[in-house]
């Protein structure tokens, strides 16, 4: 099945040669449309409803962090990614709290910028090494790597809320049922039904499997 792009920029010819490219050497790639600004971003993801929404961060009228935040929040199957001549942390770290699954440089290989694409198409969670290690919490030292050089996130971290996360990422830090209540404020009870939510989610049945499951994503929980 062919991945449905959008793709927006405020440089005419770049946009135009990236669209060249992918639908000369990526036919299972179709930009469905292009735009220039964050504000045509939002109107052409409300428009066409595409899979892949590939923005530059630096917009008029609208950031493309802006344009994230709006885009991830009306339709949040859409999977967004940045493309930047910036390596920015600050935009890295807005950009993906706000909705973004991943992060490309514009000055990366051609195929590698194709193969990036490919990958998110499934769900994967994609950023190059170098901005995975800015997006991780200053306390840790390491960074988790799938395909293309970057960290793939699994399909079920997509069908976890965001509190369930938090309960997770809490569960593999070894806190208690009732510690973890009170860090969330949900009733201890609530934190057990969650718990076991989350463990059919995962596909495993005891909070020791869980928490192996889960450790080498603690970063993005």
């Amino acid at each position: 099945m062919n991945g449905r792009i959008v793709l927006v920029d405020d440089q005419t010819l770049f946009v135009q040669s990236l669209t060249e490219v992918l639908q000369s050497t990526a036919p299972d790639l179709e930009v469905v449309a292009v735009g220039y600004s964050g504000a045509e971003a939002v109107d052409l993801a409300r428009t066409h409803k595409p899979d892949i929404v590939l923005l530059d961060v630096r917009m008029p009228e609208l950031s493309g962090v802006s344009a994230v935040r709006i885009i991830h929040g009306e339709f949040p199957d859409i999977r967004i990614v940045m493309l930047t001549a910036y390596d920015d942390d600050e935009y890295v770290k807005q950009a993906v709290s706000y909705g973004a699954i991943g992060y490309l440089l514009k000055d990366m290989p051609v195929q590698d910028l194709i193969d990036a694409l490919r990958t998110i198409k499934t769900g994967a969670f994609l950023l190059p090494a170098n901005i995975a290690q800015k997006v991780l919490r200053p306390s840790t030292g390491s960074v988790y790597h799938g395909g293309f050089d970057g960290t793939s996130l699994p399909e079920w971290y997509y069908r976890l809320s965001p509190k369930e996360r938090r309960i997770l990422r809490l569960l593999v830090e070894r806190y208690s049922n009732r510690e973890i209540a009170q860090i969330v404020h949900f009733a201890e009870q609530t934190v057990k039904n969650r718990l076991s939510r989350i463990y059919e989610t995962i596909g495993v049945e005891t909070r020791k499997d869980a928490a192996h499951v889960a450790e080498r994503y603690i970063h993005f929980l």
